[in-house]
């Protein structure tokens, strides 16, 4: 099997001290090149801190984290520009990651311009491509954020996080906001896209469908720990612990008054 893409050792974060509450608590994951690998628990569980610490955005208060073999929280100058290059990030709410004042044109030249990527005119050619991928017009380069509906928001989203060629995709919660016949729109993109650009992902997300849906690996995570993992499969048909079982027993089942009552009328 191939080496893992990103290897997360041991990692916490604690609030106040080192000693202080822990919102991930001894977490140890790794993910291999194509895979995606879903993130799942209820609120305050920290899997989104735990996107966060990857993202750098976090500092941790102990462990690491390899991307490529190379240490996330240690990289400088030209390693960093190279790491945050190789990975890439679509949030919740897309319309709080962008600049309102900025055309989606700007916000999508912005990136290529960070990282020194062609010129004006090939950046106009990888742009249009882009969305055109995404499955909006060029002509939403013109547009604001606030002129668009929250699905396309989202598909931007994803249109500047696949723009520079990324390896490793980390979504948080990415449909949460958005309606249901949106959700399965985006979902599809997203599949899609990571299949297309051949895209290793980390999924965040508290709906276990939609972990099911789009995941190879699932972790469960509680109160800052991981309380299980494994493929998906497993983890949806044969979970082992009672968190697990508890949370899928939670699942809203549309038809299970049908089959009760099927099974009354029955006996």
């Amino acid at each position: 099997m191939s080496e893992p893409l990103m290897v997360m050792e041991g990692l916490v974060k604690a609030y106040g001290s080192a000693s202080g509450p822990r919102a991930v608590d001894d977490v140890s994951l790794s993910i291999r090149p194509g895979e995606t690998l879903g993130i799942v628990g209820e609120s305050g569980s920290g899997k989104s801190t735990l996107l966060r610490l990857v993202l750098r955005l976090v500092q941790p208060t102990a462990g690491r984290i390899l991307l490529e073999g190379q240490d996330v929280w240690k990289a400088r100058g030209g390693e960093l520009r190279k790491i945050r290059q190789t990975m890439q990030a679509v949030f919740q709410d897309p319309a709080s990651s962008f600049n309102p004042r900025q055309s989606i044109g700007t916000i999508l030249s912005a990136p290529l311009e960070v990282h020194g990527i062609g010129n004006k005119a090939s950046r106009r050619t990888l742009i249009a491509e882009t969305l055109e991928r995404v499955g909006l017009p060029a002509s939403t380069v013109s547009r604001f954020p606030h002129q668009l509906s929250g699905g396309q928001r989202q598909r931007i989203a994803i249109a500047r996080a696949v723009i520079l060629k990324p390896r490793l995709l980390l979504a948080d919660e990415p449909t949460s906001a958005l309606d249901v016949s949106v959700q399965a729109q985006v979902l599809k993109l997203f599949a899609e896209t990571k299949r297309d650009l051949g895209l290793t992902a980390i999924f965040v997300s508290h709906n276990l469908a939609v972990i099911r849906q789009v995941s190879d690996h699932v972790a469960v995570m509680r109160s800052g720990k991981l309380v299980e993992q494994g493929p998906t499969r497993a983890i949806f048909e044969n979970p082992q612990t009672d968190y697990t079982k508890a949370l899928l027993a939670a699942v809203p089942d549309p038809f299970r008054p049908f089959r009760e009552d099927n099974g009354a009328s029955a006996s």
